[in-house]
């Protein structure tokens, strides 16, 4: 049960706001919320299960109803909560605005903090060795020789490090910092000692130090992800001591499968083996010889197995088996059986070389501490050891997935090889779950405290179950499941129009169709968003209504042909001016943009947002579907398209007085059967449907 403190401090934290705020109005399905955010924490629906699932619409304020529901008890319970997005302008948004006016309104003191991944500071051991006026600026990490101006930029960031003007952290770095330079200096487990002279001023391990201390930590799924895939409590806190808020909860599926999938390349990665077998008894030397010698022979017994092995396998690929894109996938996961053979021995050497390289890091880390070797040089071996380690770590982790059999119960993996877009006759090797839920429930779902999971679109068709399985989420076992509308006025604020149009997206003259009546659904118009579903006809329907909006003094923004900010921020000073001003987007511009009041009042949707199953994982997923029976396009492109179009028309309205139009040039929303389902899960519009 709820304990009433916790319920007198929500109520007081209610009362506040209240007074904090100028016009404040209490809603209804926000009170819901938090009263089932605080009940379902406390273990009223099911003590061991305490898992909220929530689809909060626009407007409702789901970001402070969280706070409210879940701040008091995680407080009073003495457990952290962390708050996981998927964007960063939410986690600006808490950080700056939300968290700030929680601090006010709560009566009892408590501490926030962002966190980030290990590899957003920089490591004070790297931009040393980096910058040594006796050292070798081309050290191993390097992919190429370093230009004079990014060797300027290193010396410059080491003197404001020494100097405390530079925290360490990439985000608060002045300019901004190529990834080639970054990739020398970013910090990593494999490379981070505790023992090292200057871990003392550790830019990463003075943020785990505030980390540790803070009552509320906002994260995003990556950096949640990258930590329960060390086994939890490694980088954030334990799961068992935390209670999980994940905002934007529909992203979190595709970047655990994102974490779970692996790619190297062959000739790539035998070029790199090659520099380390060079440099392995330079390693083994500072180590003691007399220690490491067997670590070294492992090393280069398993390199000399591997850099053939790997050769051979791009040898033995045909060229001619590839698509028009340049990949191969292997139907059902399966491969042929040479390279199945190959797969376990490519396993077993890389496994190796990376426990034995461990090793040998180990023994040079020891003898720096007790300076039994130059510290420079020590130093020096550490980082490019730590640099081998990550890339043979990843060796590892592929042939590791290549060669696990197929689950006889569950979904294979997808297996592809892609041609190099870097190296000619190359080929990275790919692999990658379909199914990430059990994942998820194993490593979080089962251990945390507590788990909310919001977002304003979980439901596809208007049930929670395709989310369900994607974010292997139990739909019975206890778990509280809420679907709140949005407290917009849609039928008095904004219409859903579907024009009589002589074809459909399908056609091939449609791209010419749109052309034809785009500027009927334009004029007199001066807050417009027209989203496509690709760049291609994007780009051709653009080109070919320039001469038109130059004439009637529109401006046609494209997205892609600017930076998003400047192509917004030229958006609304046009409608600040009174100024038509016309927004060309695809997918992207579906979600995330915030265009409220006069900003947009005219949405037109070309297309249903299908997304065609086109990339490795996708078609692997569709064929696992139809080997058991199952329709992919009923039961992955409809779902997801139902979740992209609720997406899409929820740009329109974003504040309750905002008002506007709808257009969907798309009639299969209502001549197939799917698109009364697809239309039914769409806000209550009023609907204004033309017929011939």
């Amino acid at each position: 049960m709820l304990h009433s403190q916790v319920k007198t401090d929500i109520k007081q934290c209610y009362e506040n706001l209240g007074k904090q705020l100028d016009n404040f109005i209490p809603r209804r399905a926000q009170n819901y919320l938090v009263s089932e955010i605080a009940k379902t924490l406390a273990g009223e629906y099911h003590k061991k299960n305490r898992m909220l699932v929530a689809e909060a619409g626009t407007g409702i304020g789901k970001s402070l109803a969280y706070l409210l529901g879940g701040i008091p008890f995680a407080l009073f319970n003495n457990k952290k909560l962390l708050i996981s997005t998927a964007t960063v302008a939410l986690q600006e948004q808490l950080i700056n605005k939300d968290l700030p006016l929680f601090n006010q309104i709560f009566p009892k003191e408590f501490s926030f903090i962002l966190a980030k991944g290990r590899q957003r500071y920089c490591c004070n051991h790297k931009l040393e060795a980096c910058c040594s006026p006796d050292g070798d600026p081309q050290l191993a990490m390097w992919e190429e020789k370093p230009k004079k101006s990014d060797l300027d930029l290193l010396k410059r960031m080491l003197k404001a490090a020494e100097q405390n003007k530079w925290d360490g952290d990439r985000d608060s770095w002045p300019t901004t910092i190529p990834d080639r330079v970054w990739m020398q200096i970013m910090a990593d487990k494999h490379s981070c000692h505790a023992g090292m002279p200057k871990h003392r001023t550790c830019p990463f391990a003075k943020a785990r130090e505030h980390l540790d201390k803070a009552d509320v930590i906002v994260a995003n799924h990556a950096l949640l992800m990258a930590d329960i895939e060390l086994g939890g409590g490694v980088i954030l806190p334990e799961p068992e001591q935390t209670i999980y808020v994940i905002d934007e909860a529909h992203h979190l599926p595709q970047v655990a499968r994102d974490f779970s999938s692996a790619a190297a390349s062959l000739k790539g990665a035998a070029s790199w083996l090659e520099k380390l077998n060079q440099n392995v008894s330079k390693y083994a030397e500072l180590a003691d010889y007399q220690k490491a010698n067997r670590f070294q022979n492992a090393i280069q017994d398993n390199i000399q197995h591997l850099i053939p092995t790997l050769s051979q396998i791009a040898n033995n690929i045909d060229p001619a088996i590839f698509n028009k894109d340049g990949v191969y996938r292997f139907e059902h996961g399966e491969l042929p059986q040479w390279l199945e053979e190959e797969a376990k021995g490519c396993k077993e050497a890389s496994k190796k070389v990376m426990q034995s390289l461990g090793k040998i890091q180990d023994l040079i880390s020891e003898r720096t501490k007790e300076n039994e070797i130059i510290p420079r040089l020590g130093e020096q071996a550490l980082t490019e050891v730590g640099f081998y380690l990550q890339r043979v770590e990843n060796l590892e982790k592929v042939w590791t997935l290549m060669a696990q059999p197929n689950n006889k119960k569950g979904a294979p993996l997808a297996r592809w090889i892609e041609k190099s877009p870097e190296r000619e006759n190359d080929y990275i090797i790919e692999v990658s779950p379909l199914e990430v839920g059990y994942r998820l429930d194993q490593l979080l779902w089962s251990r945390a405290a507590g788990s909310i999971l919001v977002s304003a679109t979980l439901r596809a068709l208007n049930q929670f179950n395709f989310f369900c399985r994607q974010a292997g989420v139990s739909e019975s076992d206890g778990t509280r499941f809420l679907a709140l509308a949005s407290p917009f006025d849609y039928q008095n604020n904004a219409r859903l129009v579907i024009p009589s149009l002589k074809m459909e997206p399908q056609a091939e003259a449609f791209t010419d169709l749109l052309i034809e009546i785009l500027p009927e659904y334009l004029e007199g118009e001066t807050a417009s968003l027209v989203l496509f579903s690709s760049y291609w006809q994007m780009n051709k329907v653009a080109d070919a209504l320039r001469p038109l909006a130059k004439k009637n003094k529109w401006e046609l923004l494209v997205q892609g042909e600017e930076s998003r900010n400047e192509t917004l921020k030229k958006h609304k000073e046009n409608c600040k001016n009174g100024k038509p001003s016309i927004l060309f987007g695809t997918g992207s511009f579906s979600e995330g943009l915030d265009l409220p009041g006069d900003l947009l009042t005219n949405l037109i949707i070309t297309k249903i947002p299908f997304a065609v199953p086109t990339s490795p994982v996708e078609e692997a997923h569709a064929e696992y579907i139809e080997s058991r029976g199952g329709n992919p396009f009923l039961q992955i492109s409809v779902p997801e398209a139902s979740k992209k179009l609720i997406q899409s028309v929820g740009r329109l309205l974003r504040k309750e007085e905002d008002s506007g139009r709808v257009v969907i040039l798309d009639r299969r929303i209502i001549t197939r059967r799917y698109g009364k389902s697809l239309l039914d899960s769409l806000p209550p519009f009023k609907r204004v449907i033309e017929y011939n």
